[in-house]
């Protein structure tokens, strides 16, 4: 491939990554509104959406948010009463996190809502270009992945 093609190709996967990211951010803003949190207390709950506990160490890790940020969002959403939390009987300096059960039945919900909003999105797509959208969007993030896993 030459290096007129490469670089016009990266532009316009750098555009529409960039729209990209800027739509994915307005549906999550949405959908976070829609069932009263913030787009912090909303990733904050998807995390757990295949994991009963977590670590405060753990949540502020997988969110990249320093342990103080951290805090006010499960401050809200344990004022919420999404959830529960507990000293780590090992580790006294960390907190053990839980969905209480209205946590679990709005993790469910959240879940089963951000299907069915891409299910919508797929309604505005030809049904034979679903699997090389998937496809194609599955090669995508496995090649960002090795990218940012570079240091």
């Amino acid at each position: 491939m030459s290096d007129v093609n490469n670089n016009s190709d990266a532009s316009k996967l750098a555009d529409l990554t960039f729209q990209l990211l800027s739509q994915c951010l307005e549906k999550e803003h949405r959908l976070a509104e829609h069932h009263g949190l913030t787009q912090a207390e909303f990733r904050c709950l998807r995390l757990f959406g295949t994991t009963d506990c977590l670590n405060n160490k753990q949540i502020a890790e997988r969110m990249g948010l320093s342990p103080s940020r951290l805090t006010r969002i499960v401050d809200g959403l344990v004022k919420k009463q999404y959830m529960e939390r507990a000293i780590e009987p090992n580790d006294r300096r960390n907190m053990r996190v839980t969905l209480s059960h209205k946590g679990v039945h709005i993790v469910k919900q959240l879940n089963n809502d951000y299907v069915n909003i891409h299910k919508e999105i797929l309604n505005d797509i030809d049904e034979e270009q679903h699997e090389p959208l998937i496809t194609a969007m599955d090669h995508f993030l496995s090649a960002l992945k090795k990218w940012t896993s570079k240091s």
